[in-house]
């Protein structure tokens, strides 16, 4: 991933999902691009059964299209593993290690979003796919709460929420530590704001 162009965010899935409530008056397919002062992608582990250790992506980027009156559209939305972030450099470079997520050898995440699931006019999720250390696998994000508003500053309709998922790191082949209590399963929570083109 290039570091010299603008970086949006992953969870744009969720963006599609805010794009269904947006209320757009076109039946047209409209396009959203994320901003990435109001969106994270966050993960956590149970350590030990102890306390939570957190991280995060710094650098993600990716499109939505969405058909709010024919309830289709499509995301896609990649992560530079590189860009991770949990506060503590020595662990940063544990988790850009081949124990983790090897950034050396697959320096992105993609996930693919395909389908959007509605309750009554509003997302409710967005099914689709994680590719990670190259194998792909089906992944649903919960749409936790999402809102549309003009933005004063950008002058431009914005669509953001929560959203949230949980995984099993050994379907990825991430498969360190697991053998020493380590759990197996990581919860992913996506805050995204994104913004109509």
């Amino acid at each position: 991933m290039n570091p010299t162009r603008r970086h949006y965010s992953p969870p744009l899935l969720a963006a599609a999902v805010l794009l269904a409530s947006a209320g757009a008056a076109s039946a047209a397919p409209q396009g959203y691009v994320v901003e990435p002062m109001h969106t994270f992608v966050t993960f956590e582990v149970l350590h030990f059964g102890t306390s939570t250790v957190r991280a995060r992506f710094d650098r993600k980027d990716g499109h939505i299209v969405l058909d709010r009156e024919a309830r289709t559209g499509e995301a896609k939305i990649t992560i530079d593993t590189a860009s991770v972030n949990s506060g503590v450099p020595d662990f940063d470079k544990h988790l850009k290690s081949k124990d983790f997520f090897d950034v050396a050898n697959t320096p992105e995440a993609v996930f693919a979003g395909t389908t959007f699931r509605f309750d009554g006019e509003r997302v409710s999720a967005v099914d689709g796919t994680l590719t990670l250390l190259g194998k792909t696998n089906p992944v649903s994000l919960k749409a936790v709460r999402f809102n549309c508003y003009d933005n004063p500053i950008l002058k431009a309709r914005v669509c953001g929420g929560d959203f949230e998922t949980t995984i099993r790191r050994s379907q990825w082949g991430m498969n360190w530590g697991i053998d020493m209590g380590i759990p197996d399963e990581v919860r992913l929570t996506i805050q995204i704001e994104a913004v109509r083109q």
